[in-house]
This record gives C-alpha cells, structure tokens and sequence, in this order.
C-alpha cells in the first residue's frame, strides 16, 4: 500500500528546542535568536526542500488583546510568532479563508477555536475585523484550522512584530525542527554540546503529552462524572421501563388465558421495551448531532471541540438497545410469577 504525500509528511517527527528549565511551559523559554541559525547548521538530517530546512523560529506568548480600541475589556490570547516556514513545520495548518499576515502591516490569523478561547462570537473574528492590542489595531488578514492541536485557538502573527511587541527583539521562546533522515538523539546532543546557548531538546508530542498529564486529575473528575450522569441515565430508562410493564400484568394473564405460552409473552414485550429505547436513543443521537457536533468547549490553555462521530453515535446505541433489553426482564417476571386467576384481577 503507498502512502499519499501528506502521509508521508505526518511521519516526520518534531523537535522543540527550547530554554533549559522551561520544559513545562514554552511561553517561559528564552533562547537566542541565532539558535535557529546554528541549529540548521548543526544537525544533519533534518527535512529540507528546495534549499529551505524546516527550522522554525517562533515566539509563544499569552497577552490581553481588546475588541476595539474603546473597549476596556481584556481577552486572553495565546499569540504565535512566526515566519513562512511556520506552515511547513506544522503541516496540520490549513488556511480555510484570507491569506497569511504580513510582516509590517498590523496584520494576524486567527485559528478556527480562537473565537471560543476569547469568549467572543465567532463572527466577531472575520477576515477584515480588527483587534487592539500593543496600542494599535490589528487586522485578520485569514483564518486557518488546525484539527485537534492547540494550535487551533491560537493568534498567528508574524514573528517581527510579536518580536516587538512583546520586547523580546533578541531573543525567541523555541526552534521547532522537523526530522528526516536525522533522530532525536541528533538534536538532543547538539543541544546538550551547546552549554553556552542554554537549550534543550523536547519531542512536540512529548511536551504536550507532559501538559496533558497536568490535568490528568481533572479528566479523571470529568470521566467520573460523566459516568455518574451515564449510570443516573441507564437506572432511570430501567424504572421507566419497569414503571410502563409492570402496570400490564392483567394484560399478561389474559394472554396467558388465551393460549400464549411464556416464553412468546416475554418476547413479545422485549421486543417492545428494544424498540422503545431504539427509538430514544435514535432521538438523542439526532439533538446530539443539531446541539453539540462541533461545539467549542473553552480552558486554560486554549479551545477544544465535542465530536460525535461514529464511534460515540454506536456507543449511544448500544446503551439504548441495553436500556430496553434490560428493562424489558424484571417486570416481565413480575408479570409471570403470577398464577392467572391473580393475574386477571390485578388492577
């Protein structure tokens, strides 16, 4: 099986090198700004087309931004300097609408969650809208999408003018080097040789992977809770169930009386209590798709969005088809254990 150019390119792993001591956060790290330079030089093997060695200088930085220049509201942005080389590096950028901003020109790109992660409407973040910050106006040149990274609710500006407005002309938060023929063991040892530039070397998946075990306990209290939601929904469909077949058993002794034998009632009301529930969860799948399909959940560090794709959609189903399997057994003994006469003077 051949793998299409952008699989290909997925397989290239990155590297961040960023500033002794602030592997637990980007924005902290401080490196010269001729690292990128060195690095390039230094480090056989990394990716390079048509003379161009992907080796991105960026700045990562969190700064209050305003809707306007008389609004006296402050947004928390997470901001990204960068240069050009920036969206070969990161090839899971997509620029959806405008163009890349222009180095000079008060111009950045929003990503597609960047709305969400400024608590504003989504339209408020058009091409050709402003935003103030560093006491001018900015314009949003385009938007870009960047699929389950944090990427997707950052602010992309060019790194020269993030360089100034953060005051940082001299120096960079990271270099993020792409591997090809090179290893990360390549980089890590330029890194630690290089004691005068203070930097280390990280994997990006690395890295992201030690800030997602920070909120580790608190996907453990979001998992325990949607369990305990999950466990009140499954015994409350149960009760409706056993509510709406247990006040038949009059009904079930009349069948009985007339022939039908156990195992053909029983059926019959599984089949029932399976329907009903199909139907419901069918239902829900359908406002679950209209009302929380694409939904931007904002936190800290960004904006994430709820999928339901196939995986979630089939998980829904099963625990429906559960519900009225389950619920249909219970009253149906309840109806069975009686003796007929009994059954045919329940009220």
């Amino acid at each position: 099986m051949q793998l299409t150019l952008n699989q290909r390119e997925s397989m290239n792993e990155n590297i961040m090198i960023i500033g002794t001591g602030s592997e637990e956060g980007v924005e902290r790290s401080q490196i010269d700004a001729a690292v990128e330079g060195i690095a390039s030089a230094s480090v056989p093997g990394l990716k390079e087309r048509a003379g161009v060695v992907y080796a991105s200088a960026e700045i990562h930085a969190a700064l209050p931004v305003r809707e306007s220049r008389s609004s006296t509201k402050d947004l928390n942005a997470v901001m990204r300097g960068v240069r050009p080389i920036a969206f070969l590096v990161h090839s899971d950028v997509e620029i959806l609408e405008g163009r890349a901003p222009r180095s000079g020109m008060d111009e950045i790109m929003v990503g597609q969650l960047a709305a969400t992660r400024l608590g504003v409407p989504a339209e408020r973040l058009a091409v050709g809208s402003k935003l103030h910050f560093d006491n001018r106006d900015w314009t949003i040149s385009g938007r870009f999408a960047a699929p389950g990274t944090v990427m997707n609710a950052e602010i992309w500006m060019p790194l020269t003018d993030l360089q100034v407005a953060t005051k940082r002309e001299s120096t960079l938060s990271c270099v993020i080097v792409t591997l090809e023929d090179a290893t990360f063991a390549d980089v890590d040892v330029f890194a630690k040789s290089r004691l005068d530039l203070e930097i280390t070397a990280i994997p990006e998946r690395s890295y992201y992977a030690s800030i997602a075990s920070f909120y580790g306990p608190i996907r453990v209290m979001i998992i325990v809770t949607a369990v305990l939601i999950a466990s009140g929904g499954v015994m409350g469909g149960l009760n409706t169930m056993y509510a709406a077949f247990a006040a038949r058993v009059r009904e079930v002794g009349m069948l009985q009386a007339l022939g039908y034998t156990r195992s053909a009632i029983v059926i019959n009301l599984t089949e029932e209590s399976v329907f009903s529930a199909a139907s419901g969860a069918l239902i829900g799948t359908v406002f679950g798709i209209l009302l929380l399909d694409g939904l931007a959940v904002r936190f800290s560090m960004g904006a994430f969005a709820l999928t339901i794709d196939a995986p979630v959609v089939f998980t829904g189903f099963v625990g429906g088809l559960a519900v009225g399997l389950v619920g249909a057994l219970p009253p149906a003994v309840r109806c069975l254990r009686l003796p007929i006469p009994e059954a045919l003077k329940s009220v």
